[in-house]
């Protein structure tokens, strides 16, 4: 069966506390020889009962005196030794006002996010009240500003992008009327080149081969008059007629 928890608080019986005392104290002996001869360490160690003996265990060789020296000396060795105790009580001083400035500022500061209000008076609270109001002002102000600045960048990055826009659109047209020029150049040359084609074919025109087109020689009504005959007029009228009829022309109208 394991131990209870002990609580830790003063034994009231004379007796039962001294018990205790001598057991904790011999422990607490054993345990500091046991880190000393496991760990290699050196160990001092001072313990003083409620009527004033002294009871102490030193692993040091050198004694007590010497391992309470070494104790002083690394203590002590950030301090200067010519500092007088004037100074550090101004010191201490200014510490304990830096402390109370602190508490004040944490209050002040637990007040401003509407903590432990209720303890304020009246006066106090519209003190609080005017104080919010002006730090409202302020980071409305701060806010204004900001953006003020960021409208203010913002234009002249729009500004920057407007320039480059034109530019670019400026390059665009030039290329435009350069790549026009060169179409209406080639376009006139080629105009020029079928003009001077068909001023050759006109100053020289083809020979006509013999038998494609022969022109009539003598009197035309004369030839037809003395081949006239009724017979033949009236076979080729009947077959005029016809080939009108059919859609088809006689070879002499062509």
């Amino acid at each position: 069966m394991g131990r209870g928890k002990v609580e830790l608080k003063r034994i009231e019986n004379k007796i039962n506390r001294q018990v205790t005392f001598a057991k904790r104290r011999n422990g607490l002996l054993k345990k500091a020889y046991e880190l000393s001869v496991l760990c290699d360490a050196e160990i001092a160690l001072l313990i003083f009962s409620n009527r004033g003996k002294l009871y102490e265990f030193c692993s040091s060789p050198s004694g007590m005196a010497k391992m309470v020296d070494k104790y002083r000396k690394h203590s002590y060795a950030t301090m200067d030794p010519n500092q007088s105790a004037k100074d550090l009580q101004e010191k201490y001083q200014d510490y304990l006002k830096l402390k109370s400035r602190v508490e004040i500022l944490q209050h002040s500061q637990r007040h401003l996010l509407g903590e432990e209000l209720a303890e304020m008076g009246v006066n106090e609270l519209e003190q609080l009240e005017r104080q919010v109001d002006a730090s409202l002002r302020e980071i409305r102000s701060k806010k204004a500003r900001s953006m003020l600045d960021q409208l203010s960048d913002l234009k002249t990055k729009e500004e920057m992008l407007l320039e480059t826009n034109r530019d670019l659109r400026r390059k665009l047209e030039e290329s435009d009327a350069v790549l026009t020029q060169t179409l209406w150049g080639s376009s006139a040359a080629e105009h020029s080149s079928q003009q001077q084609g068909m001023s050759s074919y006109q100053s020289n025109p083809p020979t006509q081969e013999a038998g494609f087109f022969k022109p009539l020689q003598g009197n035309v009504a004369l030839q037809m008059s003395s081949h006239y005959n009724p017979a033949m007029t009236n076979a080729s009228n009947s077959a005029t007629t016809s080939q009108n009829v059919n859609g088809f022309f006689p070879g002499w109208m062509v």
